[in-house]
């Protein structure tokens, strides 16, 4: 698997503080897309275990929320063998922190149904991810007043209350007040 970045610092990719990674390679191509370098699976450097390390020691800090994986495409099965690896470490060693991650495969059609996306760890990916953007950028819906999605069409899920439910739960903003 190769990547193109990760942010350390972000707060545009989920709620709070969060590290980054951003995944490539993409079969998606949607028009409009903001990372269009990503859809090519060599494009960026090469994921290592020094990357997932890097990863783990910049999630260390208390004001670090949890890991966003975005791409590309975090569910191409290719890159899913290789993040299981990472969300298992992440949630080992920072249980209370979150793991939220965006893909344009659809949850309830593709990634809990029949289709490419579908390998032998997704139902465990699944299972560690928190919080979940789902569905292809749709450059006709965007839509620069959404949180944490491009276009309308895209959802934000929670994960764990779905999977409980057996249908899509929404996720809902939580609010945090300083002092």
């Amino acid at each position: 698997m190769y990547y193109g970045e990760i942010k350390k610092c972000d707060i545009a990719n989920g709620e709070g503080v969060r590290v980054s990674l951003f995944v490539s390679g993409c079969t998606h191509h949607c028009p409009g897309c903001f990372n269009q370098d990503t859809w090519d699976f060599r494009y960026g450097r090469e994921y290592t275990e020094e990357t997932q390390e890097e990863i783990l020691a910049a999630m260390a800090p208390g004001y670090i929320d949890g890991l966003s994986l975005l791409g590309g495409e975090p569910f191409e099965p290719e890159n899913q063998k290789e993040l299981v690896k990472l969300l298992r470490q992440v949630k080992d060693k920072y249980p209370e922190k979150n793991i939220w991650c965006y893909s344009g495969y659809l949850f309830d059609k593709e990634l809990l149904g029949d289709s490419r996306a579908r390998c032998e760890v997704t139902d465990e990916m699944l299972s560690m991810i928190d919080v979940l953007v789902d569905g292809r950028f749709i450059e006709a819906k965007k839509d620069i007043r959404l949180v944490f999605r491009g276009s309308s069409n895209q959802r934000v899920i929670d994960v764990k209350k779905s999977l409980e439910a057996g249908e899509v739960v929404p996720w809902e903003l939580k609010v945090k007040r300083g002092m």
